[in-house]
């Protein structure tokens, strides 16, 4: 029941998201939607929540790495670059003219306090506040006094450059204890106006406070003025002294950022399959740390931008090679019905490989003697592949083993290894299942898939100088259980897929080339003249396309079923008539012809209802192509009347399409060609052969042919192959004489039962003569 109703949804959605006028669109959504959903499968460490471990905590499981990871130590690496941070230098300004600036100072100090005295100024405050600018310090109105009262500035302004001299040739700084403090720490010493390096901390730097500049300033001699004036001067040198050496904490905080962040982060690796810990342990403080770690590593930003990253490879990945299989490969021309298989396909394969993942990380707890890496020779790479090559064809097949194989290795922690063996099993599994009419196919593919994984298992070991180890032998059963295991994957997956995308596979194939289906006994039961009449062609279209390497199986099953449509209206076909009354005489030429061309669109409705497939549809709707019913035609032509017009040439012909494949066009020629075989009154090998040829030369006058891929080699090639099986079907047999047998003491003949006279053609002209009979014989090379 819900396999049914699940058949009939992908029928109606296939009806209208698959319809051309959406292909477009759907394509995009379907390339989306898988990249998307790939996307989510491979992005390493899934987890669908979140985990905070303790230390103390006991654990509930055993827990053991899914994959390897490279953590960081935030403590450790927080450690380092607080050491850093506290070796970093501090950084000082030095200003080299600091005493030839403080000597200005002074010179336009003293210059105001002459110009006021000069020009008699009033006021005081302004040149207050104009000395306390030059000298940088707050000027005293007892100070201004003083100084007013000296007249020798030139001798005053000398002595104070002298003393600046002997002060500033030494660093001058606020407090001499907490300089050599940082000096012992490591300083840097910058000129102030240049910027550059002059000097880094160590003995070699000389500095003073400004405790040690005053005393050199009290012992300074001032001629020319009294004691209390002097006083005044040193106090006011004493106040406009500033330190030439000043700790910049700005760029000491900068270089303290630059030292902190050179370090890098500190990691550690925790490979896969590592246990971290077991169940009903308590978990350490180291344990809890990697614990939380892992789970926050599937978290963080670095998560999604990786997430984004594949999202953009996947879809690169498969674009570009969709678009060069297209332009470049013949037979690379998939539906949007096959895309969606593709997709389904790929993804279906991806989230088994990731369960198949997880399952291994924990077989790892239950057989710890085997590697958790070894587990990779035991998945089914090739399966999508091997699939794929049975529903559609080899090129498809190829193109998606190139896309699934790096994709894989994505997977797979980007895996180089995991790419090769993806790929060539990919290859040869699909190689191993071409033209699979049998089961036993699929398995004899998969073990050459064995064979394959056994023998790249071997440069492997040595690429990763494990060769002859512990594991090799573990290594080695997997890899050869591996392609098996694909077999039975593909071979339980199959007829999934034809019930369910209705794929015509060649094992479906031959259980529609049973001549006990359904369809086939209907069609004996209701139309026995046409149901050998497609026996016939299916034998001469298999010996045909075995000519000239097509699909015999495809070929032979569609031409059993070519003629299906004739069921509903049987006796309106000559070869259902057995010398009965002629319908078509009561009936027009357009009538007739309507009803002869109704039988493909019949066919393909009950092709449809039986799912015999698209395959077998498309050449029970391609076998007559646009060919013109000329008997029909000609006949509306003879009885044509003037008054109706002209006879339309369109209303007489198959509506087509044309034959797309060869194996369609073997069935068109294998149809017209048996029927005309019943019209030759002596079917001598000559005559077969002359009609053969000129059946096929019309066909392909007609350009009945354009549209598939028959060559004239090939249609040489399908006259000699249907002039061997007519040669043989109309044999001649030797007339042997008759027994017999005495009664009442005289002979009387016996006809043989098991052997039937050849009619003379005088016989055969007689049933010629029947009503319509000569007629509606050649009618039969237009069904």
């Amino acid at each position: 029941m819900l396999a049914s109703r699940a058949r009939r949804l992908f029928d109606s959605l296939q009806d209208r998201f698959f319809s051309a006028k959406h292909e477009k669109v759907a394509k995009t959504v379907l390339l989306l939607m898988s990249a998307l959903i790939l996307t989510l499968l491979i992005v390493p460490g899934q987890h669908f929540h979140t985990a905070q471990y303790n230390a103390g905590e006991i654990a509930p499981a055993d827990i053991k790495s899914t994959q390897s990871y490279l953590l960081e130590d935030s403590e450790l690496t927080e450690k380092k670059r607080d050491e850093a941070e506290k070796a970093t230098p501090y950084v000082y300004d030095f200003r080299q003219a600091k005493a030839d600036e403080l000597k200005k100072s002074f010179a336009r100090a003293f210059s105001l306090i002459m110009d006021s005295r000069t020009q008699g100024e009033s006021d005081r405050d302004a040149l207050l506040n104009n000395l306390s600018k030059e000298l940088g310090c707050t000027v005293t109105p007892a100070e201004l006094v003083s100084l007013e009262r000296i007249r020798n500035f030139r001798a005053l302004l000398a002595e104070i450059g002298h003393v600046a001299d002997g002060i500033y040739k030494y660093k001058l700084v606020n407090d001499k204890v907490s300089f050599n403090s940082d000096r012992r720490h490591g300083v840097l010493l910058y000129e102030r106006q240049t910027g550059r390096l002059i000097g880094a901390g160590d003995g070699t730097i000389t500095a003073i406070d400004l405790k040690d500049a005053a005393g050199m300033v009290k012992d300074m001699r001032i001629s020319g003025t009294d004691r209390k004036e002097a006083e005044v001067v040193r106090n006011l040198f004493i106040k406009a002294l500033q330190p030439n050496l000043v700790r910049n904490l700005a760029a000491t905080d900068a270089k303290r950022a630059e030292a902190r962040n050179s370090i890098r982060p500190v990691v550690y690796q925790i490979k896969r399959g590592e246990m971290i810990v077991r169940e009903g342990e308590r978990i350490s403080a180291e344990q809890a740390l990697k614990l939380n770690k892992i789970f926050s590593a599937a978290q963080g930003v670095n998560k999604f931008l990786a997430g984004i990253g594949i999202f953009a490879l996947i879809l690169v990945v498969m674009y570009f090679q969709y678009r060069f299989g297209k332009k470049n490969i013949r037979k690379f021309n998939p539906s949007i019905k096959d895309l969606l298989l593709l997709s389904l396909v790929t993804i279906l394969l991806f989230l088994f490989l990731k369960f198949a993942f997880v399952v291994s990380s924990a077989m790892g707890i239950l057989f710890p003697q085997i590697g958790t890496d070894d587990y990779f020779y035991l998945f089914p790479f090739a399966a999508g592949a091997m699939l794929v090559r049975i529903i559609l064809n080899s090129e498809i097949a190829l193109v998606y083993c190139a896309v699934t194989a790096l994709l894989l290795g994505v997977l797979f922690n980007s895996s180089l290894l995991v790419v090769v063996y993806a790929l060539l099993g990919g290859i040869i599994g699909a190689h191993g299942v071409r033209q699979c009419q049998y089961r036993g196919t699929i398995y004899s593919a998969g073990l050459k898939v064995s064979v394959v994984n056994l023998s790249l298992v071997i440069p492997f070991q040595i690429i990763t100088d494990n060769l002859f180890t512990s594991q090799s032998l573990y290594i080695i059963i997997f890899a050869l259980v591996g392609g098996v295991v694909n077999s039975i994957i593909v071979a339980g997956t199959v007829p999934v897929v034809e019930n369910l995308f209705h794929y015509t596979t060649d094992i479906k194939l031959l259980e529609l080339a049973s001549l006990n289906s359904p369809v086939l006994r209907e069609l004996m039961i209701r139309a026995p003249g046409t149901y050998h009449h497609s026996i016939l062609v299916g034998t001469m279209v298999e010996a045909a396309a075995e000519a000239i390497h097509a699909n015999p199986l495809m070929a032979r099953v569609a031409a059993y079923y070519h003629d299906i449509g004739k069921i509903s209206k049987p006796l309106y076909f000559i070869e259902n008539m057995s010398g009965g009354e002629n319908r078509h005489d009561k009936l027009s030429p357009n009538m007739s012809a309507l009803i002869l061309i109704s039988h493909v669109k019949e066919g393909v409705e009950l092709a449809r209802e039986n799912r015999l497939g698209l395959p077998i549809i498309d050449i029970i709707r391609q076998h007559h192509g646009t060919a013109l019913i000329s008997f029909f035609y000609q006949k509306a032509k003879k009885a044509e009347d003037a008054e109706t017009g002209n006879v339309d040439e369109r209303d007489f012909r198959y509506p087509g399409p044309k034959p797309q494949t060869r194996e369609a066009g073997l069935v068109m020629l294998a149809d017209c060609v048996e029927a005309a075989s019943k019209t030759l009154t002596d079917p001598t090998p000559a005559r077969i052969q002359g009609m053969v040829q000129k059946i096929i030369n019309n066909i392909f006058i007609d350009g009945q042919l354009e549209e598939c891929e028959l060559t004239l080699k090939n249609l040489h090639d399908i006259a000699n192959s249907f002039n061997r099986i007519l040669s043989g079907i109309y044999h001649h047999r030797i007339d042997y004489p008759e027994p017999a047998f005495k009664v009442n003491g005289r002979k009387k003949a016996v006809e043989d039962s098991d052997r039937e006279q050849a009619k003379t053609a005088s016989d055969r002209d007689e049933d010629g003569k029947k009503p319509g009979g000569e007629d509606l014989k050649r009618l039969g090379i237009h069904r």
